[in-house]
């Protein structure tokens, strides 16, 4: 009779099982991997990004790549090492700056900026809390005619609050949500204020060294700094340099550059409470309005809940998504003016995920008469606040939406045009008689009607 030692038997069982687990795993892993490249190379070939993109799920790097050119006069590709203009995910560093100082003790997110700025108009108004939860009613200082000159000369963040401090609130503060980049200027100057060093060298101190980050900092107008990727717009169908300029005037609202490298840093230094406490965490995560936190978006993706942002700045583009309970992080940062990265994360999501996805397609236009375009000259309506304008131009058709640039459309048919700058196409309907009297926005997989009005 033999004798089994069912302890030892267990034990193999275990190992057996935990080895089938890591290789199941590390083949679900290789999928994803495999899947995203595929994606994102599709994505590079029809021309809508350029940039590097990291994911990570469960702390484990899955994706960590470059793709398309830093700069494409010298050939220099993009790698994880290369520094992009990462815009406004600049937010959410300045928003954990502000609790550290609270931390610190030096400052309460209830003072009234009144406190810090004692000549700003209704300055007792406005709060800090205001601020972070961009419900303060200050004005946008982007959208100031000013703003484009401002661009070109070196300034100081004294100067940008110059611009919109005399202009009256849009509304009772704490009243309703509305994005403005204003708010985060104030909330730089005050870091400044109370802690006694600069922006940038409070975050560097604070934010930056702790996390282990080497390849962040702000934007300076004449610097040069290292690896950083030229950034590039396409205007009339071709590929140009974006115009470039310093971004020490925006400070913590869209000054910073950073890696797909150093974002994931600090996305491991805070979530494992090396930057602010658990408390402070979720007061930054808590929205108040509109789904907006202290620097955060934390509206649902995929029906599951995670923190995001997104940043634009000549030239750039990015994303940044954190799944809280399914500890998954998206990096994406492009040196293309007009990548969908929005788009292209969701995606990204829908492949980790297990959801469906489409792959961009490389489209070739079709030679047709330019005198077809007249037929779909006119204004369509989407809904009442959206309406999509046809031009056309020197034998080019255009299009252009509510609130949106003007961008040419290509033939693929007779009836069918498609964008170069993002993956969408128009289709245009016409009735028994001929006549054009709709179009159909085909985007996101989702197909919508625009009847028209004129």
């Amino acid at each position: 009779m033999v004798k089994i030692n069912f302890k030892s038997l267990l034990i193999s069982l275990s190992l057996v099982s935990m080895q089938t687990l890591l290789c199941i795993t590390v083949c679900i892993a290789r999928g994803i991997e495999s899947k995203i490249d595929e994606y994102i190379s599709a994505c590079v070939k029809t021309g809508i990004f350029s940039g590097s993109v990291l994911v990570a799920i469960n702390e484990d790097i899955i994706v960590n790549k470059g793709y398309g050119m830093a700069n494409y006069e010298l050939d220099i590709p993009n790698t994880p090492q290369t520094k992009f203009r990462i815009g406004s995910i600049t937010k959410p560093f300045t928003a954990m700056a502000i609790m550290q100082l609270q931390e610190k003790g030096l400052l309460i997110v209830e003072d009234s900026i009144k406190k810090y700025l004692s000549d700003y108009p209704e300055g007792d108004k406005i709060t800090i809390h205001h601020l972070l939860t961009q419900t303060s009613g200050v004005p946008d200082f982007t959208d100031s005619p000013e703003y484009k000159q401002m661009q070109m000369i070196p300034t100081t963040i004294e100067n940008t609050i110059e611009m919109f401090k005399n202009k009256p609130l849009e509304y009772t503060p704490g009243e309703k949500y509305k994005y403005s980049n204003s708010g985060y200027v104030l909330l730089s100057y005050i870091i400044e204020k109370v802690s006694g060093k600069s922006f940038e060298a409070f975050l560097q101190e604070n934010i930056i060294q702790p996390s282990n980050m080497t390849r962040t900092g702000v934007v300076h107008q004449n610097t040069i700094t290292k690896d950083l990727a030229s950034g590039y717009a396409l205007i009339d169908d071709t590929l140009t340099h974006a115009v470039s300029f310093g971004l020490t005037f925006a400070a913590g609202a869209f000054g910073l550059y950073s890696t797909v490298e150093d974002i994931y840093l600090w996305d491991l230094a805070y979530t494992h409470e090396k930057l602010v406490s658990r408390s402070s965490l979720k007061k930054m995560f808590t929205p108040f309005k509109d789904d907006y936190g202290y620097g955060w978006f934390t509206n649902p993706i995929a029906y599951r809940k995670c923190l995001n942002h997104e940043g634009s700045v000549n030239g750039f583009a990015s994303c940044y998504i954190r799944f809280v309970e399914d500890c998954v992080c998206i990096i994406i940062l492009s040196n293309f003016e007009q990548a969908p990265v929005k788009n292209i994360s969701k995606d990204v999501v829908a492949i980790i995920f297990g959801e469906k996805y489409d792959i961009p397609i490389v489209r070739i236009p079709k030679k047709v008469d330019p005198k077809i375009y007249d037929a779909f000259v006119g204004k369509f309506m989407l809904d009442l606040d959206f309406i999509i304008a046809i031009t056309k131009e020197n034998e080019r058709l255009f299009t252009q939406a509510t609130g949106q640039p003007k961008y040419e459309i290509f033939p693929e048919s007779e009836t069918k045009f498609f964008f170069k700058v993002v993956d969408a196409q128009i289709t245009f309907v016409k009735n028994e008689k001929g006549e054009v009297i709709e179009l159909i926005l085909h985007q996101f997989g989702k197909d919508h009607t625009a009847r028209k009005i004129e």
